[in-house]
């Protein structure tokens, strides 16, 4: 089984086709040398709507294709979520616009279908991850998740006719997200059941559309990562790509009453302006969870420090090697527990590695070099993708 390992490009900044290039040539390269240097590297292209735009009004996407293919860079997949600057000084909620209720990412997710068709090499298959629908408040209406639906089967159609004519396959992947229309594994399911296969035509419904898995998302939701692709498989969605990532994890029952202020300050350094970092703070035993929009409103809430108990998880996109920094740990083992799940779904071929928070990380774990600490996280996540592999192929 040949699998698709790359890192997304959402992690540089420039929402136009010059920076997008620009740093392909920069970053991307520098970081095949470090990993690969006599082997391809897999790259998860994201392409604003404004250069996805400029690439087909140019009739460039064969040049970049053969530029890819000749640098060794392979675009197995496309991160079409982020429509517009995914690093202007504030993001936030823009991110989750526009909505599978407007044109306008119908109109986004075609041009990344026909750029992709165009990039991938011969006989390859490939991926597009897109948002799930908006962002979850107010709660979508029967009649904008109708219209989604619509929207997504006229994706479906589009892709059908793709493969028909020209021989390729490429699933469009929504991407479940803590706060979203859809933001657990449940969501997913329903929406498939009772908007996209209810429609009619099951068949190219389940063949063109999918789910993107994000670790880090289902980790913030207290997901338990083999049950849900366990349960996606048991629906019929086909999983089409798993975004590796890893959340920050405050576990406050395991640090001293003492160390606990020195805790939430160092989690204070998390709470920045440009990102959304969604919150589950868990009270303890039997305590509810609660959720929040931005960790800046679970801090603001936050009780006295010797009071807090149970876990907080946080949507905050750390460097997957790290386990733990300070007082505080990340979700990385939920990275292991996704990756020994997948030896039962032969069928998922693509991992994506998607920390995008680089430049907002306390300044502690950054790196000098951007490429430095990319190469460091596909290297740990190869070490242990072929740790996974090796262990489940000996235990069939």
């Amino acid at each position: 089984m040949d699998y698709c390992v790359g890192y997304c490009t959402n992690v540089h900044a420039g929402a136009d086709l010059a920076a997008t290039i620009a740093n392909l040539r920069r970053h991307a390269l520098a970081v095949k040398q470090r990993v690969c240097p006599d082997a391809p590297l897999g790259v998860g292209l994201w392409l604003s709507a404004e250069a996805a735009r400029q690439l087909l009004a140019s009739r460039g996407v064969s040049e970049l294709a053969s530029w890819l293919s000749e640098s060794g860079l392979v675009p197995f997949t496309l991160n079409g979520f982020p429509y517009g600057d995914f690093h202007q000084p504030v993001v936030k909620y823009d991110v989750y616009r526009p909505t599978w209720y407007d044109q306008a990412r119908v109109e986004h997710t075609a041009d990344l279908i026909e750029i992709l068709d165009g990039l991938l090499p011969v006989g390859m298959a490939g991926s597009i991850s897109t948002l799930p629908l908006a962002w979850g408040t107010p709660a979508a209406t029967a009649q904008q998740l109708a219209l989604a639906a619509a929207n997504l089967r006229q994706v479906a159609a589009h892709l059908a006719r793709l493969e028909q004519e020209r021989g390729r396959r490429i699933r469009v992947c929504l991407e479940p997200e803590p706060g979203c229309a859809l933001q657990r594994c449940d969501d997913v399911i329903r929406f498939f059941a009772q908007h996209l296969v209810a429609a009619g035509d099951e068949q190219l419904t389940r063949r063109y559309l999918g789910v993107c898995h994000d670790v880090c998302h289902a980790a913030v939701m207290f997901e338990d990562q083999a049950e849900v692709l366990e349960r996606y498989r048991a629906a019929g969605i086909g999983i089409g790509k798993v975004q590796v990532s890893s959340a920050v994890v405050v576990p406050w029952d395991q640090i001293a009453i003492r160390d606990r202020a020195a805790a939430l300050a160092q989690l204070r350094h998390f709470a920045e302006d440009r990102y959304l970092h969604q919150t589950m703070a868990g009270g303890g035993l039997d305590a509810v969870r609660r959720f929040f929009d931005d960790l800046p409103q679970a801090l603001t809430v936050s009780p006295a420090p010797e009071q807090l108990a149970g876990q907080w998880r946080i949507h905050f996109h750390v460097p997957v090697y790290l386990a733990r920094f300070g007082w505080l740990e990340t979700s990385q083992p939920q990275i292991r527990e996704c990756l020994e799940a997948t030896v039962r779904h032969p069928e998922l071929q693509h991992f994506e590695v998607e920390t995008y928070a680089w430049s907002v990380l306390p300044a502690e774990l950054r790196r000098p070099e951007l490429a430095d600490g990319i190469a460091a996280e596909l290297t740990w996540f190869h070490a242990q993708l072929a740790g996974t592999r090796q262990a489940g192929l000996g235990s069939l």
